[in-house]
């Protein structure tokens, strides 16, 4: 939900006004040049760092030293203390801070809360460092294990780090090798000094002077980057400087609400992820992430860019450099080796955290608007779906369900009867989510507002007032929410006392909490506000709505004493966002191009670690024309998070308003995604233990095959699935290019296609192009029900899809989709294999005596085999008995859906170890 046009002159209507929706004003917000830090970095020639490491040692089992400028004249620099922190399975952490024994103004701020506390027990305590001299320098430099194959060097002077493979000269990543590092130090303000900066009629007092930090990061074996959301850009980043780069914007890094954003630009959105992934021809990858919340600005150097400044570098390895400049903050920095794809996001993950595992029913279909407009309207929509046999399994209420935009509280004239509103929901196993926002309208009979003045527990302005911000209730104060005690005390405003009209169905959207404040500069907080500690919003910004989206997520387990998964939808992030739950792109609107920037832009989220994520289906401004919307409906089926949101003056666009074609194929795209269930829940257990992403770019799964590279139209899920969107209007045929040396097998008919070359397909209004990849198996429920929740005892359909081998293999993952006791193994987790003939399923959840136990009834009623021969039975042990091979639909209750070979009723229990073999 955007924020509308907000103009000074109307404050006083703002309550009662619907103020008309207009285009996104790119001048509302701070380009480069009007942002100074960045302004100043830029302007840095390659070279112009002086400093040099001294006083270099092995201390607590960290590589340490001091930077100090290379000319002892220049006393104006204190030196600063730096630390390189060794971890396992590949993870180096470089930390850069002023001198505290050299007492600076304040110390500055470090993001706590992010790195899990599983990462710090990991830490390899170096013993040695060897001393050695590169070719070239006058002085040494120090080398120090890093993993197998891997060393780190600290070069002293000139003052650079890189990881390096060991024993050699082959290089992965490196910081300050053009010499742009640079450290703003805090300050006392001298009489006179202007440190005051001004946008917009706003002023940002700036106590401590400028406090930036930049520096050059070069990726080696490298032909593109990717990652640092949030952007609606290409999935590969462009070049923002460089020869023959159009004048561009770095890629910023800066949470905000953004009207109706546009697509293919570097502008921030509204939510901040600083870690980059990079990936060559050679298929080798590595990543880089500064833990950093202030404002962030990132160059993607093009080739060329320093060809004058006499910095030579080594050539044999390809290259990418890139240039990061924060407005405050230290230097926090991890170097990941990879050296595979997923290699580095499981590094990423290990430092921040693994994605929450959901609940089932919150991966399957949601519906959304701004606003269902009372308790008729709900129980209108929710018949409708089963009037056109349509499943779903959650619906939202936007802010107008609220007593005058009071979060917690209900308008008692159009929701009387919250609790059997969803007690009439949760009968067909649905849920309801409904929305609470950072700003606590100021009003001194809401009872939170006046709790939370009571305790002090707002944000304060740089006078030490309590923050006063414009948002949808008009006059708001914003909670502290870096303060665990605050956090804790929110948490408890969910329980069913607290949130009167709650119950056990009721899950929770946090929209606005980049944080949006209308009348604030750039629609954010001032930059000068404080939060607990004197820390300055500035230092922190790009974390708040993070806090603020774990505070609620550690509520809602909070209700339900531990024993509930939590469901919870962020606009808002930043890096560790994906433990407390999902986030979406935000308010995008309904065009085509949207629709196929929204591809990149989960990718982009699945790869820095947000594997739970989707786009406003449809559009969230704007009327979608009938195709495109039904076209996005297909897309988006295969997102990782699936819902369907539109703006209150768009016209009502529920699946069954297009007439019965149409209707006919949304209800296809939604029966889809419900069909794919027991896949993306596998699919989700894999990246809450791993980290790799639902959704992944084609590169991931393909790392040496360059057409995959920068290609951001189709994507994978898992390592099975190939989608391809359709993104124009009317398109009679789609370009669809199938990786690999194997076969790909059409979704829909069974067909099998080549791997490696593009084909040129006809395209059908009834679906977009997919294929499951030869050589995987996927689990599949292909009965239709009201919602996911009624399916929980329906049997399931294994699709083997047979490579050039005759082999294929593939997982399923089951839980109780709901509790936290699959943590104590009560899980069944399955690999079925297929080869020399037979299928077996084999067991994978590990056995411990004493663990709690799940179990399941449910069977497998058919087995499609796809790339197999004619046979007529199979025999099934240990039963030891006989089941027929015939031709049936690979898809039941599609009219006309192909014949393929299925083993019919195997019996088989999907919790037992078992052989079929076809006889």
């Amino acid at each position: 939900m955007a924020r509308r046009t907000f103009v000074s002159l109307v404050l006083l209507l703002f309550l009662t006004s619907q103020t008309p929706v207009l285009s996104w004003k790119k001048d509302e917000f701070r380009n480069c040049n009007q942002t100074p830090f960045c302004k100043r970095a830029r302007s840095r020639e390659p070279g112009s760092c002086s400093l040099i490491a001294d006083e270099v040692k092995i201390s607590e089992g960290d590589l340490t030293a001091k930077l100090s400028p290379k000319n002892p004249s220049d006393g104006q620099f204190k030196p600063l203390i730096l630390s390189l922190s060794i971890y396992q399975d590949g993870v180096m952490r470089l930390k850069i801070d002023e001198d505290q024994s050299l007492n600076p103004p304040k110390t500055r701020f470090q993001v706590p809360d992010v790195i899990v506390s599983e990462f710090e027990s990991k830490k390899l305590y170096l013993q040695r460092l060897t001393k050695e001299t590169i070719d070239g320098d006058v002085g040494p430099s120090s080398v120090v294990y890093l993993s197998d194959g891997y060393e780190a060097v600290l070069r002293h002077d000139p003052f650079e780090v890189y990881v390096r493979s060991q024993g050699g000269n082959s290089r992965v990543l490196s910081l300050n090798s053009h010499g742009l590092f640079d450290f703003e130090q805090l300050g006392e303000k001298n009489e006179g000094e202007e440190w005051e900066e001004r946008f917009k009629g706003h002023t940002d007092t700036r106590p401590y002077g400028p406090q930036s930090i930049s520096f050059d990061v070069s990726f080696y074996d490298s032909d593109f980057v990717y990652g640092i959301p949030e952007h609606a850009t290409s999935l590969a980043l462009k070049p923002t400087r460089g020869p023959n780069v159009e004048e561009s914007e770095p890629y910023r890094l800066f949470n905000l609400d953004v009207f109706e954003y546009i697509h293919d630009s570097p502008f921030g959105l509204y939510g901040s992820i600083p870690f980059m992934i990079s990936h060559g021809k050679l298929g080798k990858t590595s990543g880089f992430f500064w833990l950093n919340a202030a404002e962030m600005q990132i160059d993607v150097l093009g080739d060329g860019w320093n060809a004058e400044s006499g910095i030579l570098l080594p050539s044999k390895q390809s290259r990418i450099d890139t240039f990061w400049m924060s407005e405050a903050g230290i230097v926090d920095t991890f170097f990941f080796v990879g050296p595979g794809p997923k290699d580095v996001v499981k590094q990423y993950t290990s430092v921040t955290g693994m994605p929450a595992m959901p609940q089932y029913f919150s991966i399957a279909y949601h519906q959304c608007r701004w606003n269902y407009r009372d308790e008729e309207d709900v129980e209108q929509v929710d018949s409708k779906f089963d009037e056109h046999d349509i499943p779903y399994d959650v619906l939202w209420l936007d802010i107008e369900h609220t007593d005058g935009k009071k979060y917690f509280t209900w308008d008692k004239s159009l929701f009387p009867h919250p609790e059997e509103m969803q007690r009439k929901l949760a009968a067909k196993g649905r849920h309801m989510v409904t929305i609470v926002d950072p700003h606590i309208k100021r009003d001194d009979s809401y009872w939170l507002h006046k709790e939370a003045t009571e305790k002090g527990y707002y944000v304060k302005d740089a006078t030490k007032k309590d923050y006063d911000g414009w948002c949808w209730p008009g006059s708001s104060s914003y909670l502290d929410m870096v303060n665990p005690e605050i956090r804790s005390w929110w948490g408890t405003k969910f329980s069913y006392e607290n949130y009167a009209g709650s119950t056990p169905s009721l899950y929770i959207w946090n929209d606005m909490n980049e944080p949006s404040v209308f009348n604030g500069p750039e629609v954010s907080m001032p930059r000068d506000a404080l939060h607990l500690g004197h820390i300055e919003h500035r230092e922190l910004h790009n974390a708040y709505g993070y806090y603020f989206h774990m505070a609620t997520s550690d509520g809602l387990v909070k209700r339900e004493n531990g024993k509930d998964r939590p469901f919870v939808l962020s606009r808002a992030f930043f890096a560790g966002s994906q433990r407390y739950g999902a986030v979406w792109t935000g308010d995008n609107t309904a065009e085509w191009d949207q629709l196929r920037v929204s591809v990149p832009m989960i990718l982009t989220l699945g790869l820095t670690g947000m594997s739970f994520s989707g786009a406003d289906v449809g559009g969230f401004f704007g009327n979608p024309e009938t195709e495109l919307l039904v076209r996005w409906y297909q897309l988006g089926a295969y997102y990782p998070f699936f819902r369907a949101h539109a703006h209150h003056d768009t016209k009502r666009r529920e699946p069954w308003l297009f007439g019965e074609r149409n209707t006919a194929l949304i209800r296809e795209a939604i029966h889809v995604r419900y069909t794919f269930l027991p896949y993306f829940y596998t699919l989700f257990r894999e990246a809450n233990t791993t980290g790799v992403p639902v959704a992944r770019p084609l590169w991931m799964e393909f790392p040496s095959d360059e057409m995959t590279h920068t290609n951001d139209e189709a994507f994978m899920v898992g390592n099975a699935l190939l989608v391809q969107g359709i993104f124009k209007e009317r398109a009679k045929h789609a370009l669809v290019y199938l990786p690999g040396k194997e076969s790909w097998y059409d979704i829909r008919t069974g067909t099998a296609a080549k791997g490696g070359v593009s084909h040129k397909l006809e395209v059908s209004e009834e679906y977009v192009p997919a294929f499951q990849r030869a050589g995987t198996i996927i689990p599949r429920r292909d009965r239709f029900r009201r919602s996911s929740t009624q399916m929980v005892n329906d049997p399931y359909t294994l699709v083997v899809a047979l490579n050039s081998s005759k082999a294929a293999e593939g997982e399923l993952y089951v839980d109780d989709g709901k509790s936290f006791d699959f943590l104590r193994g009560a899980f069944i987790h399955r690999r079925f294999v297929f080869s020399n003939g037979q299928l077996k399923s084999i067991n994978l959840a590990p056995t411990a005596p004493g663990k709690t136990q799940f179990s399941s009834e449910c069977i497998i009623e058919r087995i499609i085999l796809l790339g197999h021969g004619l046979s007529k039975s199979a025999l099934i042990e240990p039963a030891n008995r006989k089941a027929e091979i015939e031709l049936g639909p690979l898809r039941l209750q599609v009219g006309g859906s192909p014949s393929v070979l299925t083993i019919r009723k195997p019996g088989v229990r999907i919790s037992d170890d078992w052989t079929i073999k076809i006889l």
